[in-house]
């Protein structure tokens, strides 16, 4: 039995004669910061429900059916397992000493297996890894051609990646996408690791701004409905924790973004310097110029900010009927029902 053992503090030597601690938090604070860019890599992608419900046939039904799957996966596959994980695995593994960007030397999904001493199992799962990063890939590639395309509709990207063939595919999306990926072979020259940091901080970063642009925008459209007359049930689809959830999710990314912002500018066991400040931060200063950029090629735009009744909530609207919202609510459950209600709560 090991129970939280891995969680109290400890110290060993490592194969090298060098003293290695192992804690619940590894370098206090600012190493608890330093996790945030990687984990926002990690839950990168659950974004891609909206973006997959402008071609859904139905997305008023297939939207909260999605959003519930997308919770529950996170809750499932990442929390509850990283939190067994962190308690069958030691931090000072000598497996995972030194493995950082590109060169990580081992899941720590397989390593737990071999910790527990299963054969076989730890070739399983590399081969589920595998299929796992073939699935990120496919999404990836559906979700940056889609993004491409619509700003390029919107003149906020070069005309010709507008082209869409008779299939419905954005082939130059789709070209410039796949090159993309061929920088994965700069993981082959001696600066590998160092360009895998900076894409990877890159990435991971944006994704914190995403998702704080995300719930800003669900904040101010609330806001914009609501000044213009209209009411929450002409909506086909209403965010489970409202506007109230949106809030917290655009403090909890500000926090996310200040947290790095610390460690970036006070990197662990180093003094202040200005590669470690951009190596970790550099989304932001990318954020801004392509922000004014934009503002400066449209000559301001509609400007810094836009009222709530000037807002235009309707454009791309789909046609919705609130009178069949109506006649399924009106459908009655019975006391024997009652595992169904539940099930529909939770995952439908």
């Amino acid at each position: 039995y090991i129970g939280a053992e891995y969680w109290h503090k400890a110290t060993s030597i490592d194969s090298t004669g060098a003293e290695q601690t192992r804690e619940a938090f590894k370098n206090g604070f600012k190493g608890f910061c330093s996790v945030f860019v990687t984990a926002a890599f990690a839950f990168a992608g659950t974004e891609l429900v909206g973006l997959a419900a402008a071609e859904a046939e139905d997305p008023r039904k297939s939207l909260p059916k999605a959003t519930k799957q997308v919770f529950w996966r996170i809750a499932i596959f990442y929390v509850l397992s990283l939190f067994i994980l962190g308690l069958i695995l030691p931090s000072d593994s000598e497996e995972l000493l030194g493995a950082w960007g590109a060169n990580t030397k081992a899941s720590p999904f397989v390593l737990a297996i071999k910790e527990a001493g299963i054969a076989g199992l730890p070739s399983v799962f590399n081969a589920v890894i595998t299929l796992s990063v073939i699935s990120v890939a496919n999404s990836a590639t559906f979700a940056s051609t889609r993004t491409l395309q619509a700003l390029a509709m919107n003149r906020m990207a070069p005309g010709f990646l507008k082209y869409v063939d008779a299939q419905g595919r954005p082939l130059w999306c789709i070209v410039l996408q796949l090159a993309f990926g061929l920088l994965a072979f700069i993981n082959e020259a001696d600066v590998g690791t160092r360009v895998f940091t900076w894409l990877l901080s890159l990435s991971a970063l944006n994704n914190l701004f995403v998702w704080a642009s995300i719930c800003l925008s669900h904040i101010r459209l609330r806001r914009g409905w609501a000044a213009q007359g209209h009411t929450l049930d002409e909506l086909p689809y209403k965010a489970q924790f409202g506007v109230i959830g949106s809030y917290i999710g655009f403090f909890l990314n500000m926090v996310a973004l200040l947290a790095t912002f610390y460690v970036s500018l006070f990197p662990i066991g180093a003094d202040p310097n200005p590669e470690s400040f951009f190596t970790t931060f550099l989304s932001l200063p990318i954020a801004i110029a392509l922000y004014l950029g934009w503002k400066i090629k449209t000559r301001g735009g509609p400007g810094l900010y836009v009222r709530s009744r000037e807002m235009d909530v309707l454009t791309g609207l789909r046609e919705f009927n609130p009178e069949v919202v109506d006649m399924e609510k009106k459908q009655k459950w019975g006391i024997r029902d009652l595992p169904v209600r539940l099930y529909h709560a939770v995952f439908i």
